[in-house]
């Protein structure tokens, strides 16, 4: 064999495994970027106090898919959970939602379909006959009080501004007070007994002007004596006017 024959067929074996080189590496990324369910994931979880099933899709070709959400019962689909979504993936993946007050160990099938042109690239269930079930908690209420809010019970505790107790605050005379000082019980207008003089001050004014403890005993045989002079006087006339007669 010459050598210009032997460097061409040599040529040609090279151009060969480059070509079948470069049609594997473009079956692979083909492959690696083709839509799949295995792109596709599901879970139930909680917004607030509402429940959610949420789909979240990391096909990187991001290839458009339906998603539709099916409840379960006995294997059968009992309800279709809201509108279908659709949702287009990437890499880092993309989620849709769909509101759904689930009830703890409930069943759903999760269905996509991802067309592209006129190949169908997926037509399956997320996680095929296992399906999803959801956690055996359903979700709470938010019941956390927002932070500035008042509070409901009011507080125990007394105010550092709060008036003193009454047995601490000085009484002031009312009107009421200095009209009832002035009269004497039972008669409007008199002077109250606290004011009139105390028997220890009349004593005092007696001695002061010469009366003792005996004037009385003095006044009562004074008027005595006179009754007695009197009837005296009486008898005396009548007796004259007899004797005249």
């Amino acid at each position: 064999m010459s050598l210009s024959r032997r460097i061409t067929v040599r040529s040609v074996r090279m151009l060969g495994v480059a070509a079948a080189s470069a049609a594997l590496a473009l079956s692979a990324s083909g492959t690696a970027l083709a839509c799949e369910i295995g792109d596709f994931s599901a879970a139930a979880a909680c917004d607030g106090a509402k429940g959610v099933i949420t789909v979240t899709d990391k096909d990187a070709a991001g290839v458009p898919a339906v998603v539709t959400v099916f409840l379960e019962n006995n294997g059968a689909d009992l309800r279709q959970v809201g509108a279908e979504q659709i949702v287009k993936g990437s890499k880092k993946g993309v989620t849709v939602s769909f509101a759904e007050d689930w009830e703890p160990g409930a069943i759903y099938r999760i269905h996509v379909k991802a067309v592209k042109g006129k190949k169908v690239l997926v037509d399956a269930d997320i996680n095929a006959g296992e399906n999803l079930t959801t956690p055996a908690k359903a979700c709470a209420a938010d019941t956390s009080t927002p932070t500035g809010s008042p509070s409901s019970t009011p507080s125990s505790t007394p105010s550092d501004t709060a008036p003193p107790p009454a047995e601490t605050a000085t009484a002031l005379p009312s009107p009421s007070d200095s009209a009832s000082d002035s009269a004497a019980p039972g008669t409007p207008g008199a002077p109250s007994a606290s004011n009139a003089p105390s028997a220890a001050v009349q004593e005092s004014n007696l001695a002061e002007t010469g009366a003792s403890s005996n004037t009385g005993l003095i006044v009562g045989v004074a008027a005595t004596l006179v009754v007695v002079g009197g009837g005296a006087v009486f008898f005396g006339m009548r007796r004259r006017g007899s004797s005249h007669r």
